[in-house]
């Protein structure tokens, strides 16, 4: 875990009031440890359809380590 000031560290169960409060949360506790955020995926209520579930995660998440190469091929139906 990176070194940064025990009252920014996450916890396992901390809950926020708004979404918003939890974004900058996360967004300040990065910027403290020295890396980015960004937001990755959301997940809403089928009942009502509000967010229930947003994920906050390192900037380098999810990336390809080599670049996808182009294709120079057209498709058939043109």
């Amino acid at each position: 875990m990176p070194s940064c000031p025990t009252h920014l560290k996450p916890v396992i169960g901390i809950k926020f009031d708004t979404l918003q409060q939890g974004i900058s949360f996360y967004e300040n506790y990065a910027r403290v440890s020295g890396f980015d955020t960004r937001l990755y995926s959301t997940k809403k209520r089928k009942s009502d359809g509000k967010i229930s579930l947003k994920y906050c995660v390192c900037n380098k998440e999810g990336f390809r380590e080599t670049p996808r190469l182009q294709s120079n091929c057209k498709r058939k139906d043109q």
